[in-house]
C-alpha cells in the first residue's frame, strides 16, 4: 500500500498549519523500514556482545532519546532524522524485548502477547483522544508522540515474535519465509478485500519487524544455528551502508515527499 492508497483514510478536516513529519509511503518507504529492522537486530545483538547487556541497553536508550529529541525539534520531515529514530527506534526495540527474555527469563510466548496488548494500548489511546491513526494526521506533538510510542511498540512484538517463531522450530530462513507470506495478507486483504488501508499499513508495518530480523539474523548466526554464518558485524556494517544509500536518495530526489510540500 502507499501515499495514495492511506490518503482515502485521511481525517476529512484539513490540517494545514503543520508539515507532515513523516515520510510518504512509497516501495522506498518498504525498503528503508526492513533494512532498518535487521540492521537494528544484529547491531543490538553486536553492541551487547561487546559492552555487555547493561551498558549496550544504557547507550542505545540514550542514542534513542537523542536522535527523538531531533526528530521532534524539527517542523517537517528530513529523512536523514526520521530515518535515523527509526533506527535507533530498532535497536532499542530489539534490547527491550531481549532484556524481558534473556536477563529477567521471560519467555517468548509471554512477551510477545505482551508487546501486543502494549501496541494495541498505544493505539486505542491514539484513536480515542485523536480519532485517527493515520500516519498523514502526524501535525501535532501530541500525535508525533503517540506515533513513536507506536511505532517502539511495533519493533519490540515484532522482535519477540520473530525470536519466538525461530526457537519454536521455523529457525531463521523459515521464519524469514512464513513473515514474508503472511505481510502479503494485509496487502491482498487491502487490495481486493475490505480491509482499510490505515489497519493495513500497520499490519504491514508490525509484520516487516519479524521478516528483517529473521532475514538479518539468517545471514548473522553460524551454520549450527542454520545460517550462512556471515557474522554480527558484518550483516550490520552491510545493511546500514544499504541503508545509508537509500536515504541518502530519498533524501536527494525527495521521492518521499509529496509534491504540494515542496512548492
Amino acid at each position: 500500500m502507499t501515499t495514495d492508497h492511506l490518503m482515502h483514510d485521511r481525517p476529512t478536516r484539513p490540517v494545514r498549519h503543520a508539515a507532515s513529519k513523516v515520510p510518504e509511503v512509497t516501495v522506498y518507504f518498504w525498503i528503508i523500514k526492513v533494512l532498518t529492522t535487521g540492521m537494528g537486530e544484529t547491531a543490538s545483538d553486536l553492541l551487547a556482545h561487546l559492552l555487555g547487556p547493561v551498558p549496550a541497553v544504557g547507550l542505545g536508550g540514550v542514542a534513542l532519546a537523542a536522535a527523538l529529541v531531533v526528530q521532534f525539534a524539527v517542523r517537517r520531515y528530513v529523512a536523514w532524522i526520521y530515518w535515523t529514530a527509526i533506527v535507533m527506534v530498532s535497536v532499542f526495540g530489539t534490547m527491550a524485548a531481549d532484556v524481558l527474555h534473556v536477563g529477567l527469563g521471560v519467555p517468548y510466548t509471554l512477551s510477545t502477547p505482551f508487546f501486543l496488548a502494549a501496541l494495541a494500548a498505544v493505539f486505542v489511546l491514539w484513536y480515542r483522544g485523536e480519532g485517527t491513526l493515520s500516519i498523514h494526521s502526524i501535525r501535532t506533538r501530541r500525535r508525533e508522540a503517540f506515533y513513536w510510542a507506536a511505532v517502539l511498540a511495533t519493533f519490540a512484538l515484532g522482535t519477540a515474535a520473530g525470536d519466538l517463531t525461530a526457537t519454536i522450530g521455523l529457525g531463521y530462513l523459515g521464519s524469514a519465509v512464513l513473515y514474508a507470506a503472511v505481510i502479503a495478507v494485509p496487502a491482498a486483504a487491502h487490495r481486493w478485500g475490505s480491509l482499510n488501508a490505515v489497519t493495513a499499513f500497520w499490519a504491514a508495518y508490525v509484520i516487516t519487524r519479524p521478516l528483517g530480523a529473521s532475514v538479518a539474523d539468517w545471514m548473522a548466526v553460524g551454520h549450527p544455528r542454520g545460517g550462512l554464518a556471515l557474522g554480527l558485524g558484518p550483516v550490520t556494517l552491510s545493511w546500514t551502508v544499504a541503508i545509508l544509500g537509500f536515504v541518502g536518495y530519498v533524501a536527494a530526489s525527495r521521492k518521499d515527499v509529496r509534491r504540494d510540500a515542496l512548492a
